[in-house]
């Protein structure tokens, strides 16, 4: 059980879900404020990212994209594989794939096997800005200060089991 609000820091006095989306009546269920909880974080940690990320001079999606070209190198993917890993769908990847590449940050070259496939792996320069991100960031763990390991296994698990039934 989460023994501590997920989203508020420690020197806060938060309210709550309902104060800070200025609901007046109560929810329909604890079911229907999760749900709410979840699109209005998933909104407040995009801002978070979207906000940090200006430093660096690259978007939240091309920072999923630098991460998962990191995880597969030093093999390239197809921008399909791209797209199929990145944990916005909807996101253009061919488009953020040409903004990384005008970068310096990825490499793309047409496939040997398929030349209708593009395959892109990340550049020296693109390694070297997720190390400086890692460093300094701690890749984002920080929003996360105000609860536990324990409690943040708990909220794993019952998203996990969330798009588990859902299927």
């Amino acid at each position: 059980m989460l023994t501590k609000s997920l989203f508020y820091s420690r020197t806060s006095k938060h309210m709550g879900l309902k104060e800070d989306i200025k609901q007046d009546k109560g929810f329909a269920s604890q079911q229907q404020k999760a749900m709410i909880n979840i699109l209005y974080t998933h909104g407040w940690l995009m801002a978070k990212m979207k906000e940090s990320m200006k430093a660096y001079d690259i978007t939240p999606q091309q920072f999923n994209v630098l991460r998962t070209l990191r995880g597969a190198f030093p093999k390239p993917l197809s921008t399909i594989n791209i797209r199929k890993r990145m944990l916005d769908r909807m996101s253009d990847a061919y488009r953020i794939v040409d903004r990384l590449c005008k970068k310096g940050l990825v490499k793309s070259n047409t496939c040997l096997f398929d030349k209708r496939k593009v395959d892109v792996s990340i550049s020296e320069s693109g390694l070297a800005l997720l190390a400086r991100i890692d460093k300094e960031k701690g890749t984002f763990s920080s929003v996360f200060n105000g609860i536990s390991n324990e409690d943040a296994q708990h909220l794993n698990q019952t998203l996990d089991r969330l798009r588990d039934n859902s299927q």
